[in-house]
């Protein structure tokens, strides 16, 4: 590794980490929107809904513009998004006319930003000089997660000492991390992800590879089977260890994004000695367990710690998917990676979404929704195998 690009690595590091914050802050604020502005719940749903609607039509989007201007361009953009993003939720809910609008203003600014840097991170780190490519992208997911348990653990400290009622001061301070990023990525070097005097694929030249098909929907199957179980973390937390709703809120999604970043801290440190294609299959064959455990087993002990060992057996899929397709589709370039992030995107809406159809067709039965749910890792897995299949599938 060129010891030059180790700041880059780091600001892109930190980059997950805003994403986080993107994903994970506001949520946390819901019902404190609700009391102080007198917003009905149905409309502060509808800020989740939005936030990710628009992180999918950046995905792709992102696309048509991000060559063009360029990668630091870009990342300055994203950055600068989410730091405006999270300092208009303080101002424009007091200001605007309907507080509603204000706060869907602010949704708007920072899921720019998130929905860009979801597109930007993964190549940027990509291009840096690494022994370890899949190590590297291992290692650089797992912040997402430590940025989602820093977020709930830092703001839940906050809000008992200082009270909830001081959520802007908060949210100022969560502003200062894409900030000083974006500082950063003005002067950190940015690799090329494509090689001298060659033209990354078109989205046509990407359609016209059956082995790019298999990558996305292997993408959709890894965010399926994260969000299948992890929406319903804190809900096996309160079955299973008998907890209030508030500590089920943070004992069960906190748990899940735990040992869902130490798989991804694991490989990062490890991948070397381990072939990711046997890493990926076992993680798959562990995620099936785990989705057996919770809507087979009656126990809801045993239920919540399936959940945990579903946090633990997801972790590699979506980098290592990433780290695949780097390997198998040459010059991908960033269209490959904005329409693999869409199709992950896809999955992590559509997961939870199947396994609510299926509840709903079966009496409201969670369980028969989660097992249900177990076709996306077996998917994931023929996915793997059929990669394997050499040759003319690869783009040259």
């Amino acid at each position: 590794m060129e010891r030059k690009y180790n700041n880059t690595i780091y600001a892109c590091f930190i980059g997950y980490i805003v994403q986080a914050i993107v994903n994970n802050f506001v949520p946390l604020l819901f019902l404190t929107f609700h009391s102080t502005y007198g917003i009905p719940m149905t409309q502060i749903t509808l800020l989740i809904t939005f936030n990710f609607g628009l992180q999918l039509l950046i995905d792709l989007l992102s696309v048509t513009f991000v060559d063009r201007i360029g990668y630091r361009a870009s990342m300055i953009i994203a950055h600068v998004c989410a730091a405006v993003g999270f300092v208009l939720l303080t101002i424009l809910p007091d200001v605007c006319g309907s507080a509603f609008t204000g706060l869907l203003i602010a949704v708007t600014v920072y899921a720019v930003g998130g929905g860009l840097l979801e597109v930007l991170v993964s190549p940027v780190m990509e291009a840096c000089p690494t022994d370890n490519k899949e190590k590297a992208m291992s290692l650089l997911h797992s912040f997402y997660c430590w940025g989602h348990v820093a977020v709930v653990l830092i703001s839940t400290l906050f809000f008992g000492i200082f009270g909830i009622d001081h959520w802007k001061v908060l949210a100022c301070v969560w502003a200062i991390v894409p900030f000083a990023n974006m500082i950063l990525f003005t002067k950190v070097p940015i690799a090329s992800l494509i090689e001298e005097g060659e033209k990354g694929m078109t989205i046509g030249e990407l359609f016209r590879q059956r082995l790019f098909w298999i990558l996305m929907l292997m993408m959709v199957c890894a965010g399926a089977s994260e969000q299948a179980v992890s929406q319903w973390a804190s809900a096996f937390a309160e079955l299973g260890l008998g907890v209030s709703k508030a500590v089920g809120d943070l004992a069960g999604p906190m748990l899940f994004a735990v040992l869902m970043g130490s798989a991804r801290a694991f490989y990062g440190k490890y991948g070397d000695r381990i072939e990711l294609d046997k890493f990926m299959s076992g993680s798959c064959i562990l995620c099936v367990l785990s989705y057996l455990c919770i809507s087979l087993v009656p126990n809801p002990v045993i239920g919540f710690a399936g959940c945990a060992l579903c946090g633990l057996s997801v972790g590699i899929m979506w980098p290592g998917t990433f780290s695949k397709a780097t390997a198998s589709v040459a010059r991908g370039g960033t269209a490959m990676f904005a329409l693999l992030a869409l199709a992950g995107d896809v999955g992590c809406s559509g997961g939870p979404t199947v396994v609510g159809m299926v509840s709903a067709a079966f009496g409201d039965n969670l369980k028969m929704g989660i097992l249900a749910g177990v076709i996306f890792p077996l998917m994931l897995l023929a996915g793997i195998f059929l990669c394997r299949k050499p040759a003319d599938q690869s783009a040259a």
